[in-house]
């Protein structure tokens, strides 16, 4: 293979999954941070928790909640189930919550599943009522910081005589549940989707089913495909992988080897391994500490990862579903593109992609995000 068309396949390998994430808002990205430089994670993140906190306390609280909205950045949600004795749903409970500093309450009551949330809330001390006739009522009180899904606690509410209780909490699959469901609001620029980042303080493991889900929702995204159309214009344009050779015919095969390698790299690296390995493959918002921090942080994104038990450990699903997907590539690439040296050579720069995603989701992305966390 002579060095030009070595070139010339490796920059589009660079380009191919990477780019059809990150490249579109990479740009406006890179635009952004010439206008605001980036400052610490102590400027750019406390000062909107403190003035969410001062709008909460010297605004006028209703029950609507556009009234409860905080900024985006630091919004959070209280969820929790109502269950009897038996196990079965308690429906119509009452629960009441107030706020230090507010003196109107918001109330809800238990839905036809059991479960009850309060969303768009601001940081700081919070305390529930939970009632339900012929029950004594219990109270709980927490704190609840900037972004975070606040799962209530089991508790017993009785009544006289101790005969019967019910049960108020939700189980770790229930909390990852309706994290998938906000992860899968999150859109860049409110079209580029950002399914696989989690910014909770406090986030839940992932089961196979969840994981499998999150990659089907990625890879059957409608941008998703038209990312890997715009790349494979680019490829045609261009003559990469010129064993397609022109016309309609060559775009459509440089079309489907763009998508199947986003599509098998992401169940490969993102579902499969992940299930196997017992590891999450999202990215956890850090958006604390110092700028080197956080850089490093940001950087160890694609060779460390946390594990479905919370601790970090090697990211063996990245590293492994990046060589796994680039060899299966060999599948339906051209001949003359596949060479034991450029399948590592790109493998390694699926792995230096990750990096480089971390870096661009640390510091740029949750700008770009009109919807997080809600």
């Amino acid at each position: 293979m002579s060095p030009r068309r070595f070139g010339k396949t490796t920059k589009t390998a660079v380009m191919r999954e990477g780019c059809l994430r990150y490249a579109i808002y990479l740009l406006v990205a890179l635009f952004i941070i010439a206008i605001f430089p980036d400052r610490s994670a102590a400027q750019t993140q406390q000062p909107a928790v403190t003035e969410e906190v001062s709008n909460s306390a010297n605004s006028t609280t209703t029950d609507s909640p556009a009234n409860q909205s905080s900024p985006e950045q630091s919004t959070a949600t209280i969820t929790g189930t109502v269950e009897d004795q038996s196990g079965a749903v308690n429906v119509g409970a009452k629960i009441r919550l107030t706020r230090d500093g507010q003196t109107a309450a918001q109330e809800t009551v238990s839905g036809t599943n059991g479960e009850f949330s309060f969303s768009q809330l601001a940081a700081g001390p919070f305390h529930l009522e939970i009632s339900s006739p012929g029950f004594v009522t219990q109270d709980f009180a927490g704190t609840l910081q900037p972004g975070q899904f606040f799962i209530v606690p089991l508790m017993n509410l009785t009544v006289s005589g101790g005969a019967t209780e019910v049960r108020v909490g939700g189980s770790t699959v229930e909390v990852a549940e309706q994290q998938i469901k906000i992860e899968e609001t999150q859109r860049v620029l409110g079209f580029i989707p950002n399914f696989y980042v989690n910014y909770d303080v406090d986030p839940a493991p992932l089961n196979a089913r969840q994981k499998f889900e999150l990659a089907w929702k990625s890879t059957t995204d409608p941008v998703t495909f038209a990312g890997a159309a715009f790349l494979a214009g680019l490829e045609q344009a261009s003559d990469d992988f010129s064993g397609y050779g022109q016309g309609m015919q060559g775009y459509g095969k440089r079309l489907g080897a763009t998508y199947a390698d986003v599509f098998s790299g992401t169940f490969i690296g993102s579902a499969v391994l992940p299930s196997l390995l017992k590891q999450d493959p999202r990215y956890f918002y850090h958006g604390t500490g110092s700028t080197g921090s956080r850089v490093a942080y940001a950087l160890a994104n694609s060779v460390i990862c946390k594990g479905d038990n919370g601790r970090w450990q090697p990211n063996y699903s990245t590293i492994l579903g990046s060589f796994a997907s680039a060899g299966l590539s060999y599948l339906y690439y051209p001949g003359s593109d596949r060479t034991t040296g450029l399948f590592i050579q790109n493998s390694l720069l699926k792995i230096g992609e990750s990096s480089l995603a971390g870096i661009v989701q640390e510091f740029v992305v949750r700008r770009l995000m009109p919807r997080r966390n809600r």
